[in-house]
């Protein structure tokens, strides 16, 4: 078997060289494996690009490109729910660019371009749910959650972990996924009622099903796709589709605008939206839907034909003012909760 870094190399191989020399300020909000084996493989295609590649999480990147906005110090954003991404186009801080790779790409990855004015670009997709650790829950008599209804079980106090939605694009799906299924009002109710069952919001998205494998806690709410990593890996993680239905996310990518380092964004956000490019992707442990038609999405991701999805509004919740107003609400009335 072919390991990790050979195939990433052979792959690379397969694309020409950039025409551009220089640097490349790059932003990715993916797992850091994923991160890493798009930037190593990147460079071995295009020797005359060095990467400074910094992994932060899709509300942290926001933050970083909104501070930096009268001197930009990154160049490119990749990976990420979309939302913070149609919030940097709303804010006027990203680019608008039409790569000659659209025509290639899905629908779906198309539509966000489209609803962005071009500023933004889907690179993959994957369905809102959670992991549970098969171990914990059978050995503490709990029936595993099948439905959002059931995670206001009393049986799951301190069982529960899900990210901060202003740092963690994942966590804000969550919120606006249950806004969109419950209404507002009752959304934010049932918040209050599952803080009872929390034992941590972290900082990551997919740090919750990540602790729910080292048997830290019973479940953690994530994209599917990163509860199948860790079952992938070996750990005792269930992957759940809500049976109420649930949200999903559009991972995205933006050319920061006023770029020093605009040519070589442009390479790699070209590049990146190959086919060879994201086939590279399962082998280190992405199992997200890729974007680009003639990819090979990976055999172990969930099948979004087999979810009940809902009909995710992008344009409304990836709005700077929708999204404001709901991370502050998220935060004087859940937030500011005691956690006990």
């Amino acid at each position: 078997m072919k390991t990790l870094k050979s195939a990433l190399l052979g792959a690379a191989a397969l694309l020409p060289a950039a025409a551009h020399a220089g640097e490349l300020n790059l932003i990715c909000s993916a797992d850091v494996v994923i991160c890493e084996a798009l930037v190593g493989a990147f460079e071995e295609g295009h020797p005359d690009i060095d990467v400074n590649m910094v992994r932060l999480s899709s509300g942290e990147a926001y933050a970083k490109v909104r501070a930096e906005a009268r001197n930009p110090q990154t160049d490119l954003w990749w990976g990420g729910t979309g939302d913070p991404h149609l919030q940097a186009a709303h804010d006027g801080l990203s680019a608008e660019y039409s790569s000659p790779m659209l025509g290639e790409l899905q629908d779906w990855a198309r539509g966000q371009a489209e609803t962005s004015d071009f500023h933004t670009v889907g690179v993959y997709s994957g369905a809102l749910g959670w992991g549970y650790n098969t171990e914990i829950l059978a050995g503490k008599g709990i029936d595993p959650p099948a439905c959002w209804a059931d995670l206001l079980d009393p049986a799951l106090k301190g069982e529960i972990q899900i990210a901060d939605p202003n740092s963690s694009g994942t966590a804000y799906t969550t919120l606006a996924t249950l806004v969109q299924l419950m209404g507002e009002d009752e959304a934010f109710d049932f918040l209050r009622q599952m803080h009872a069952n929390v034992s941590q919001y972290t900082k990551s998205g997919s740090a919750p099903v990540k602790a729910a494998a080292r048997g830290e806690t019973g479940l953690g709410i994530v994209f599917q796709h990163d509860a199948v990593s860790q079952a992938v890996a070996g750990f005792p993680i269930a992957v759940v589709a809500p049976c109420e239905g649930t949200g999903y996310e559009i991972g995205s990518m933006s050319l920061i605008d006023g770029a020093l380092n605009e040519e070589e964004a442009k390479t790699f956000y070209d590049w990146v939206l190959t086919a060879e490019a994201q086939n590279l992707m399962p082998g280190a442990g992405s199992f997200q839907i890729p974007s680009n038609r003639a990819a090979t999405p990976p055999a172990e991701a969930p099948d979004l034909s087999e979810i009940k999805l809902i009909d995710y509004d992008f344009a409304e919740f990836g709005s700077a003012e929708r999204r404001k107003a709901l991370l502050a609400r998220w935060d004087r009335e859940i937030g500011s909760l005691p956690l006990e």
